[in-house]
């Protein structure tokens, strides 16, 4: 299984780049993880929040096989701990599916056909981080889980 995280546009700060890269890197020992980043739609000042979001949903569903199980990082969705989100990942992984995209959207959210295309919705917290944050977390998240299913120590319960 390969696990992709996609987002709306780069992330200018260079020492969540390092943080996000290091991540990315101790993911690389346990799994294909791929990390591809959609850039910003050209003039979304002169667009409306609708607009923004469809257009971005557009540029998402182009990058999403019929066989891809898509998984939004959404303020709506469930939240886990982290170790039931590595039961989650394993669950996944048991499944036999090629596929796992956990996707990032832009500032207003998803559009609705992307919101259809979803097979759920996670959230890492009921507070509010920036988009740049959210990367590193969930690449943090996605590594923990994986030393959690290992048993290895880096995850204390």
């Amino acid at each position: 299984m390969t696990i992709k995280l996609l987002a709306i546009g780069k992330t200018d700060n260079k020492q969540l780049q390092t943080l996000i890269a290091d991540y990315q890197k101790r993911l690389g020992h346990y799994i294909k993880f791929d990390f591809e980043i959609i850039p910003d739609l050209k003039k979304a000042k002169n667009l409306s929040a609708i607009q923004q979001k469809q257009k971005e949903g557009e540029l998402i569903l182009l990058r999403i096989n019929p066989t891809d199980i898509l998984i939004l990082l959404d303020e709506n969705g469930k939240q886990m701990d982290s170790v039931v989100f590595s039961q989650y990942l394993q669950k996944h992984m048991n499944s036999g599916i090629k596929q796992l995209i956990f996707v990032i959207g832009g500032p207003y959210g998803f559009s609705e056909e992307v919101y259809n295309k979803a097979q759920g919705k996670l959230s890492l917290s009921k507070m509010t981080f920036s988009h740049q944050m959210i990367r590193l977390f969930i690449v943090e998240q996605l590594y923990r889980a994986f030393t959690i299913l290992k048993n290895e120590p880096y995850h204390h319960r």
